[in-house]
């Protein structure tokens, strides 16, 4: 097989810092899906980006980076413009970031074939529809008059999806793509992408912190370690038999469901357990009306109840209703129907107000699966836990910003990084600032919704170990909202399954992942990467 993509000792950084990527060699043969993963930061993003001539502004670089022959450190803006437009294409992590929010679906996915491939509007549109259709969206005739906020993650990346696509380019850049999907919607765009690869006969370079995601999809892997190739090969070697203590380290943090789950299952209390509940769910409802009068349902006579130590898990795919639910528990939504009983105090059916909000802000606190939700962006990261400590523990500023330093280095946060911004941060390092800031409050709850769905493995490893010592050490009760069921097995000692906005089924974590009793339940088990090799027969 030829070489696609060719990467040989391409080195990037701004002048007078050290560099970014450290003679980075990699290639991607025709036909071939090869992963590339690492922590955030180790600089994948930034190789997979140079494919397409796409540098920070003032950065210098040397090497070698060619598709197809065409050196994108040296190549022209009209030669770099024809080979994304031709031979190579991105999906990005986030969907909505690359989408135009004021224009339709079918404006965005025919604008290029109008422009550049001379088709009529009639042909560019039944190309687009056709290719919509191929990657597994329904009634694709009419997303096409539709705007992104009116489809879903899962539906919105399978758009991306089908715009890198309708150009049938020879080179794949996936940087992400499913990251923040649902194990049975991340099932579904990964079988997509292994099919249209392997039909069209592309190359594939996917970025990927879930190494479980890598092993289902590509026979090749290279793992970067800040901005340097520290191991590559076959995907099943290098991740059965790792040389490097870095490879290691990362296959040994990746959450696994491994048979025989009750005996790594958390010994603390569930909800049918005889310590009283700290939290206590009674037919909860909610409803939403819509302009047209139509009442959509979002959450259905949900009963469920959380003793004092406990954790749960509540798990289903996008649209289920568990974010729904977790904004009721802390309040930032106001239940239609139903009971919702705190430390044996009815919550009223009316919105807190800031005297109410702030006694509640002492027992239960939230953390997002986006940080930019709950972080400022104009205050320091220390000044931000720091404000936490005075507000509810009553410290000093001296003492608050000390407080603030400890707790930050517990979530992986070193001094150098007290005084940043929230966008001077990574991704991953925004998520440890929102779960210490969501911890200086010291809750009796805490609600994580998806808090680890963006995080690379080592650092999800960290921040699930944090969670559970706290939740030894300080009685901490837990409300994990995730779609990754080896967390769920890892942290939950019971879980709660919801599709549609209603339970189907409820129990004690080891039960219910190694015997499902509900087909949804047993539909999402099944959803989860599994290894290429699984699949490959065994020889003699």
């Amino acid at each position: 097989m030829s070489q696609l993509l060719q990467i040989e000792n391409f080195t990037l950084g701004f002048p007078g810092r050290p560099p970014l990527l450290d003679s980075v060699s990699l290639h991607v043969n025709d036909g071939e899906a090869v992963a590339l993963v690492g922590e955030s930061g180790s600089g994948k993003s930034l190789t997979t980006r140079a494919a397409l001539g796409l540098f920070p502004g003032g950065s210098e670089s040397s090497g070698l980076v060619s598709v197809q022959g065409l050196d994108t450190l040296t190549a022209s803006k009209q030669r770099l413009m024809e080979l994304r437009r031709r031979h190579a294409s991105m999906i990005f992590q986030d969907p909505r970031a690359g989408i135009n929010p004021v224009r339709t679906v079918g404006d965005f996915l025919t604008e290029t074939l109008l422009r550049f491939d001379g088709l009529s509007r009639s042909e560019a549109t039944e190309r687009a529809v056709k290719q919509l259709e191929q990657v597994g969206l329904r009634r694709a005739k009419e997303l096409m008059d539709q705007h992104p906020h009116q489809l879903s993650g899962g539906m919105l990346q399978r758009v991306m999806i089908a715009a890198a696509l309708l150009n049938s380019p020879d080179l794949l850049l996936c940087d992400e793509p499913t990251t923040a999907l649902d194990v049975t919607t991340q099932a579904g765009i990964v079988n997509i992408l292994r099919e249209e690869q392997q039909a069209r006969g592309m190359g594939m370079l996917f970025i990927t912190h879930d190494l479980n995601l890598a092993a289902s999809l590509c026979e090749r892997v290279y793992v970067l370690r800040r901005g340097e190739v520290v191991e590559h090969g076959p995907t099943r070697t290098v991740f059965l038999t790792p040389e490097q203590d870095y490879t290691r380290q990362l296959v040994e943090a990746t959450p696994v469901i491994e048979s025989g789950a009750a005996s790594a299952s958390p010994a603390a209390p569930g909800p049918d357990s005889a310590v009283a509940p700290l939290l206590k769910v009674s037919g909860l409802s909610k409803t939403y009306q819509l302009p047209r009068g139509e009442i959509i349902t979002a959450l259905d006579a949900a009963d469920f109840s959380l003793p004092e130590g406990g954790s749960l898990g509540i798990v289903g795919e996008s649209g289920s209703g568990k974010s729904t639910l977790a904004r009721l528990v802390v309040a930032l939504e106001t239940a239609t129907s139903g009971e919702l009983t705190l430390r044996d105090v009815p919550r009223p059916r009316r919105p807190l107000n800031a005297s109410e909000r702030k006694t509640l802000a002492k027992d239960v606190q939230i953390v997002f699966q986006d940080p930019y939700l709950s972080l400022d962006p104009r205050i320091p990261v220390g000044n931000a836990v720091a404000d936490v400590f005075r507000l509810h523990q009553k410290q000093g500023r001296k003492e608050a910003k000390d407080s603030a330093r400890n707790l930050l280095g517990r979530v992986g946060i070193g001094a150098e990084r007290i005084d940043a911004l929230p966008r001077a941060l990574s991704g991953g390092q925004r998520q440890r600032v929102a779960l210490a800031k969501a911890l200086a409050a010291r809750p009796r709850l805490l609600v994580l919704d998806e808090a680890t769905s963006a995080l690379d493995v080592s650092v999800q490893a960290q921040v699930l170990e944090l969670v559970e010592e706290l939740r030894d050490q300080l009685g901490l009760t837990i409300l994990f909202v995730t779609h990754d069921l080896a967390v769920v097995s890892r942290l939950c000692s019971e879980v709660l399954v919801m599709h549609q906005g209603r339970i189907v089924e409820q129990g004690p974590t080891a039960r219910i992942l190694e015997d499902p009793g509900d087909d949804y339940t047993r539909n999402l088990i099944a959803s989860r990467p599994r290894p290429l090799w699984d699949a490959e027969p065994v020889t003699a």
